[in-house]
């Protein structure tokens, strides 16, 4: 029944690159399993769309952006100290590039977005499970098979102790993780639950003769139920401040795109129950404590990890990233040269500033990151424009496409207290949703244009 139910979610499209995006699907539905096969895979397919779609491709004036950005990373790189590692940073960078531009041609409607977000939260669920497992039961293993097509490693306990990581190198990392994943997993929830009100709905017309939709199966919105909260128990798990605050922000960004006030009301009081436990006068926060558990107020006030080092705080990292950003302004230190130059002044390895934005600024210079940046609130620009004010999207539609644009949102927010490009699946799904967003984007643009030629 199951089967049945969730392959009508995976009825591709009918055109002619069918293929290339059926091999995309099985692409992200392995990646959390095996990096290197769903890499492979989502390189294959990016090459043939590049060959099948070139001029399509090279016509997009964003595309032109990303072109313009990578050849100031190059320039950037070959000015830095360490040029090998700079241009080695490259690579967590300039194929993302070619990814985007391929995929924002391939995807091109929203069944294709369900279709992903359906692929990812069913993917998602073995690496949840394993994580609880890893924490609650001490499952604690390695597995590899065939070198690293299938390399599974799983420390008791979690990384850092205490924290869910399961299959992802640290508990951040898979926080991030969870979070994109939460975000269009509850958007697909919520649709399944309209289309469950409409049907019965529509059985309540019976009697006179009228049908408003065809009856839906349970079965989809009870495995999204499931889905959604064994992600966000897991998300809880992973001890992520971040990770909980962004999935806080989804959930009162969808509750008032539905309107739903009460929710919205409800989060808002127990939000503020928390902060209250964690930094209100020690008068009034022991009266929130009585009921907020100790777990969440102390992880937000630090009491959870008291007399951390100063040079691990976020605060002092970010001091010294922008210290060095004013110092090369232009072309920056090179790429993956913050660690280095933080551990010669702090004598603490730390692989980055915990900010994408200012490690590019440090790493890159101002001109590139600029442009980086540009080219992002571009991609978000136009997506709020088109969910505003198209004409050519139903309202079902506008509800998928919402969940992506806060996904993306949420990718932007993460990328503010940590960077995500260093985990190969994290950075690619990042780049996939970007993708999506500005081939829907540029799909519609289209459309509009086409319009007011023929007016």
């Amino acid at each position: 029944m199951l089967g049945a139910s969730l392959n009508k979610v995976f009825d591709y499209f009918k055109s002619r690159w069918q293929s290339s995006w059926n091999y995309s699907l099985w692409a992200l539905l392995i990646f959390p399993l095996s990096p290197l096969v769903g890499a492979v895979t989502v390189g294959f397919v990016s090459l043939i769309t590049w060959l099948k779609q070139s001029r399509k491709i090279n016509r997009r004036p964003l595309n032109w952006g990303f072109a313009l950005l990578s050849v100031l990373l190059i320039v950037s790189a070959g000015f830095a100290q360490d040029k090998t590692a700079a241009f080695l940073g490259l690579f967590n960078l300039l194929p993302f590039f070619l990814l985007f531009a391929a995929h924002s041609a391939l995807i091109q409607t929203f069944t294709q977005l369900r279709q992903m977000a359906w692929v990812l939260v069913i993917g998602s669920m073995p690496v949840a499970i394993m994580g609880l497992g890893q924490l609650f039961l001490g499952w604690s293993f390695k597995f590899q098979f065939v070198w690293v097509v299938f390399s599974w490693t799983i420390r008791s306990g979690g990384n850092p102790p205490g924290r869910i990581a399961s299959l992802f190198l640290h508990a951040n990392t898979f926080a991030a993780y969870l979070v994109i994943v939460f975000i269009l997993g509850l958007g697909l929830w919520i649709e399944q639950w309209r289309l469950n009100i409409k049907g019965r709905g529509a059985e309540g017309q019976r009697g006179r003769g009228e049908r408003l939709t065809a009856p839906q199966s349970p079965v989809p919105f009870i495995f999204l139920t499931l889905a959604v909260i064994t992600n966000f128990i897991t998300l809880i798990f992973t001890n992520s401040r971040n990770g909980w605050a962004i999935a806080i922000f989804a959930c009162l960004a969808y509750a008032l795109y539905q309107g739903w006030r009460i929710l919205v009301g409800s989060v808002a009081a127990i939000v503020s129950s928390v902060f209250l436990a964690a930094f209100a006068p020690s008068s009034v926060a022991q009266i929130f404590r009585l009921v907020v558990p100790a777990f969440f107020w102390a992880r937000l006030n630090d009491d959870m990890y008291p007399d951390r080092p100063i040079a691990l705080m976020r605060t002092t990292q970010w001091e010294f990233a922008w210290s060095l950003a004013q110092q090369h302004p232009w072309t920056g230190w090179g790429l993956r040269s913050f660690s280095e130059l933080y551990k010669a002044k702090m004598q603490i390895p730390l692989g980055h500033p915990h900010n994408l934005f200012l490690m590019l600024s440090a790493e890159t210079g101002f001109p590139s990151t600029f442009l980086f940046c540009g080219l992002l609130a571009w991609i978000l620009i136009t997506s709020v424009q088109l969910l505003q004010k198209s004409k050519y999207i139903n309202t079902g539609d506008k509800l998928i496409f919402f969940s992506y644009l806060l996904s993306f949102i949420g990718w932007i927010l993460l990328n503010t207290v940590d960077v995500t490009l260093f985990d190969f699946r994290l950075n690619a799904l990042s780049w996939l949703i970007l993708a999506a967003i500005s081939g829907i984007v540029h799909r519609y643009h289209e459309k509009d244009r086409l319009a007011s030629h023929q007016n």
